[in-house]
C-alpha cells in the first residue's frame, strides 16, 4: 500500500513532520498540488474540515473516488471527526489513517461544483425548501444545516432549526436530494463561507460514496 499524506496549511504535527511521505500544501489544496498525486492508494490529509473537502472534489474530478482511499487527520475542531467518529488525537489519528480500514460514506454535492463533507449551513433562511418531493420548509429558519447521513439511508441528513425564546424547533429530514429557493444568504460549507450570498442552493448524494478510512 502507497500512501501520501498531505500536510495542509500551516500544519506543524510532529508526528508528521519527521515523516518522508509528507507533501506540504496549501490550505483547500487545488489541482495543482493533489492531482500529481492520484496515484496513490491512499492519501491522508492532515488539516481542516474545508482541506478534506477540498482533496474530496480533487477525486471526483479525476474520476479517483473509487481507488482513491482518504484518511484524516484533524487539526480543528472537525464535524468530520464527530459525524464519522474518527479520533481526534492526532498521533491516533494518523496510525488509523495510514493503516485502518476503509469504510464508504456518503460524499454530498451542491449544484455550484463543490463537495460536502462535513457540515454545511445556510443561516439565516426565508424561502421554500425540499427534501425530495417533500416541502420541509416555507417561510422562515434561523438556519438549515446538512451532513452526510450518518444513520445510512438516502445520502442526506438536513436539520431545520428555529430557535426560540426558550430552545429550538428542529425538523429532520433524510433526502436523497435537498433545494431551497430563498432571500439572499449566507453558506457556510465545511467551515469555510461561501464567497457570495446565494439566493437557490442544492445539496444531493453523489452516485459514488468516498472512500474514508474509519478504522471500523
Amino acid at each position: 500500500m502507497r500512501g501520501i499524506v498531505l500536510a495542509c496549511g500551516n500544519t506543524q504535527l510532529p508526528m508528521i513532520a519527521q515523516r518522508d511521505d509528507v507533501v506540504g500544501v496549501p490550505a483547500r489544496p487545488g489541482k495543482d498540488d493533489v492531482d500529481p498525486l492520484l496515484d496513490a492508494d491512499r492519501l491522508v490529509v492532515a488539516g481542516t474540515d474545508a482541506d478534506l473537502a477540498a482533496v474530496a472534489l480533487r477525486l471526483l474530478r479525476k474520476e479517483k473516488l473509487g481507488s482513491v482511499a482518504l484518511g484524516y487527520v484533524p487539526v480543528a475542531d472537525s464535524s468530520v471527526a464527530a459525524l464519522w467518529g474518527l479520533s481526534t488525537d492526532p498521533a491516533r489519528a494518523l496510525d488509523i489513517a495510514l493503516n485502518g480500514d476503509v469504510d464508504p460514506v456518503p460524499l454530498v454535492r451542491d449544484d455550484v461544483g463543490g463537495v460536502l463533507v462535513g457540515l454545511g449551513v445556510l443561516a439565516p433562511v426565508r424561502g421554500v425548501g425540499y427534501s425530495d418531493a417533500d416541502n420541509v420548509l416555507r417561510g422562515q429558519a434561523s438556519r438549515i444545516e446538512c451532513t452526510p447521513d450518518p444513520d445510512g439511508g438516502l445520502g442526506l441528513q438536513i436539520r431545520i432549526v428555529n430557535k426560540r425564546l426558550i430552545g429550538s424547533k428542529v425538523q429532520i429530514s433524510r433526502p436523497r436530494a435537498f433545494q431551497l429557493g430563498c432571500l439572499p444568504t449566507t453558506a457556510v460549507l465545511d467551515g469555510h463561507k461561501h464567497p457570495r450570498p446565494v439566493d437557490k442552493w442544492t445539496w444531493y448524494r453523489h452516485t459514488e460514496d468516498l472512500r474514508l478510512v474509519r478504522g471500523v
